[in-house]
């Protein structure tokens, strides 16, 4: 019997991407579009909530929430899909050479260049702003506190550890790998919780809000599409802290450790930047 008679009879087991989960035409995959759209859904939600404020709200601040909550679920849905699909499946049944080793890390650099192309506009539009007559520092709240600095600090140590947990892996240390990876899973969702409460304290407690100006817009931008970006590198963590449990990586196999750490390294240095220019240098003359 062959080996497409087996799949139509039902008799060999297989993981369910390739067959079981949303396909597009051939090879192509509907997990990148369905990302798409959950990413492009936040930025709805955020104008919806926008649109909400004032006295004379154009909508409803509930409907705002609920669509960014809707599409931050629908793009971790399509997040997950996609890695599974593309990564996952393809580790288990034939595994990961060097060449296509080396092509995922140079997919990974590419892909970090659209992401610096991306803070990079919006830090282009904060400088613009803040250089310009409209610029009020009386306007700008203090945002700089012991909160930022505690969520710096965990942020930079989960860094440390991602890279020992990395060092532990290729030195065949597969119990200091999974320890220090767990530790570096913890303090990055520690640090999103840090950055919620931050969000807590200054929305209600301080009546700061993304509709204060243009301060507030640049700041809840960029802290919210970072925050997106730590949320999105802790999925990615997440799966690699699985596989790892499973023994999928060794000294010879750990592509998918290397560009997650990338990944997250990067995320960490844009965090520092944004420290110095949203937090210490808004209120700087």
């Amino acid at each position: 019997m062959s080996t497409s008679d087996e799949h139509e009879g039902g008799h060999e087991h297989h993981l369910p991407a390739t067959e079981d989960w949303p396909h597009g035409f051939g090879e192509a995959s509907w997990w990148p579009f369905i990302t798409a759209i959950g990413g492009s859904g936040i930025y709805v939600g955020a104008a919806l909530f926008v649109l909400s404020m004032g006295e004379n709200a154009l909508v409803s601040s509930t409907i705002g929430a609920g669509v960014a909550v809707g599409s931050i679920g629908l793009f971790l849905v399509g997040i997950y899909g996609w890695l599974y699909h593309a990564f996952v499946v393809d580790f288990w049944e034939r595994g990961t050479d060097q060449h296509s080793g080396r092509t995922l890390k140079f997919a990974m650099l590419l892909f970090l260049g659209t992401e610096i192309a991306t803070f990079g506009a919006g830090f282009v539009y904060y400088f613009f702003v803040r250089g310009s007559d409209v610029w009020l520092a009386a306007d700008i709240p203090h945002v700089w506190g012991s909160l930022v600095v505690v969520n710096t600090l965990i942020l930079v140590a989960s860094s440390v550890t991602l890279h020992y947990s990395h060092v532990a892996l290729r030195n065949d240390n597969r119990s200091r790998f999974l320890k220090l990876l767990g530790v570096t899973l913890l303090l990055g969702v520690v640090f999103i919780g840090g950055q919620v409460y931050e969000y807590y304290e200054f929305i209600v407690h301080e009546g700061f809000t993304i509709g204060e100006g243009i301060y507030g817009s640049a700041f809840y931008g960029l802290t919210g599409l970072h925050g997106l970006h730590v949320t999105m590198g802790a999925v990615l963590l997440g799966i690699v802290f699985v596989r790892g449990w499973y023994g999928q990586y060794s000294p010879q196999r750990h592509t998918s450790v290397s560009t997650a750490s990338m990944y997250w390294h990067f995320v960490d240095a844009v965090w520092v930047f944004l420290v110095v220019v949203l937090y210490i240098g808004a209120n700087l003359v």
